[in-house]
């Protein structure tokens, strides 16, 4: 133990995460799936930013696809791993690594939350203004995004981190996450609980709230082209961003938007698997199943054929 530097608490040096479940089999099983999905997510993902970065229409018009791409392996590389060593090692003891992975974990899902946001703007740009397209949209609203979303981070990070914690050590989860952290203060989280709402409201709403003005836009702007085929290429374009976001959305709101207090650690550890591990998996094959211009890069850099129009 130590002593914090503002005040008569003692700190804890380590925290202990307890893992998805402590059942040996249960842990054997999970063991032998999750790098089933980590070994998928990555190479998928990373194939997404080779074609896109490698062809030039698609470097064009999928510019912000491989930003979420990379999000993505940022998301399963900063707990998968982590999670694995637990499975199968008797020490599962973290602390500054609890506190880097709280930071990096969170900066990720506010980033990817705001980039979905600007790639429904990009949808709206590419369908209603299409010769503007590159004027409109420009790496900087990626850079401003990430600028934006470093501040959010650290105001909410920092904040769990200055709460004295003097035991229990044993953090419920498979990874660092801050309502799981914050249920091991000893002191009043009532204030991080208002100030994780407000936050969950700006990073998360705001943007949904823009992604839906987005899609009406949009729908108005398709339901006026007079082409049946035009108005079903119009409408799978979108398809593949509305089923990303609706995964990804859902799970962060009920994480995020209520008191500590009320979650329960089963149902969190179900969520954060689904939209931290399963998401990544699944948003690499959305995206390349569904998007004629991805599939056809890929026939065209391996030489397999080509996808007909």
């Amino acid at each position: 133990m130590q002593d914090f530097p503002w005040g008569n608490h003692s700190s804890l040096t380590e925290f202990i995460l307890l893992g998805f479940c402590s059942n040996t089999e249960s842990n054997v099983i999970l063991f032998s799936v999750f790098p089933f999905f980590y070994l998928i997510a990555l190479p998928g993902n990373g194939l997404i930013i080779t074609l896109i970065h490698t062809d030039s229409q698609l470097h064009t018009l999928y510019f912000f696809l491989s930003v979420l791409s990379v999000l993505d392996m940022g998301y399963v590389t900063t707990t998968v791993p982590q999670m694995l060593v637990h499975m199968v090692c008797q020490k599962k003891t973290i602390y500054i690594g609890c506190v880097a992975q709280m930071y990096i974990f969170l900066l990720l899902g506010i980033t990817e939350s705001w980039l979905f946001a600007i790639m429904a703007y990009d949808r709206y740009v590419a369908i209603c203004h299409p010769l503007r397209y590159k004027v409109i949209m420009c790496g900087s609203m990626v850079a401003f995004c990430g600028f934006w979303c470093i501040s959010c981070d650290l105001i909410n990070t920092v904040s769990a981190m200055i709460l004295p914690y003097c035991g229990p050590n044993e953090i419920n989860h498979f990874f660092c996450e801050v309502p799981a952290v914050l249920k091991l203060a000893c002191a009043d989280t009532s204030l991080n609980d208002r100030v994780d709402f407000i936050l969950s409201f700006i990073l998360l709403l705001v943007p949904l709230s823009l992604i839906i003005i987005a899609y009406i836009n949009i729908f108005a702007a398709i339901l006026r082209i007079h082409s049946a085929q035009g108005r079903l290429k119009a409408y799978s374009t979108c398809a593949s961003h509305i089923t990303v976001v609706t995964m990804f959305s859902i799970p962060c709101m009920v994480m995020y938007m209520r008191p500590g207090s009320e979650a329960a650690p089963v149902e969190e550890k179900k969520l954060d698997l689904f939209y931290n591990v399963i998401s990544a998996f699944l948003n690499s094959i959305i995206y390349s199943l569904r998007n004629k211009d991805v599939k056809r890069a890929f026939l065209k850099v391996t030489g397999w054929g080509k996808v007909p129009e």
